[in-house]
């Protein structure tokens, strides 16, 4: 199947996660390979994360736990396959030097460092104008 990179169709990326409205906390996949994903997110005011204009720091996990999610969804999709659900299994370490704002654009990447059985070890690292500002490592699980 092509690869049709970067897609930032919202029912496309949508159809990727099980997550849906209001709980949709990416916006594109810009770059996959067997072993990374990147994704995109813009901030939006009304977003439920959002608190006096900064976007939280549990919207950020979840924004990494979803780009790991879209790397799953697309392996899928390139299978011909539905995504599976999965879920976060253990967050190893989490840091955030800052809290984005409304307006801010997220791009994380994802590596995927060992699966095995459904059991995924990714490290996550998600930058605003070129600026990391959180890093992480979790474990996710398929359904």
């Amino acid at each position: 199947m092509e690869n049709t990179l970067p897609n930032s169709d919202k029912n496309f990326v949508e159809s990727l996660i099980p997550q849906r409205f209001p709980f949709v906390m990416v916006g594109e996949v810009s770059d996959y390979s067997e072993n990374h994903v990147i994704s995109g997110f813009i901030i939006k005011e009304d977003n439920i994360f959002v608190s006096e204009g900064a976007f939280q720091a549990s919207g950020l996990i979840e924004h990494q736990a979803q780009t790991v999610a879209l790397h799953t969804g697309y392996k899928y999709f390139l299978l011909g396959k539905e995504s599976p659900t999965g879920y976060i299994g253990a967050i190893k370490s989490f840091e955030a030097e800052s809290l984005p704002k409304v307006g801010d654009q997220l791009i994380t990447e994802a590596t995927i460092l060992n699966e095995m059985m459904g059991v995924t070890l990714v490290e996550i690292i998600t930058k605003v104008n070129d600026i990391e500002i959180a890093r992480s490592q979790m474990k996710t699980v398929v359904k």
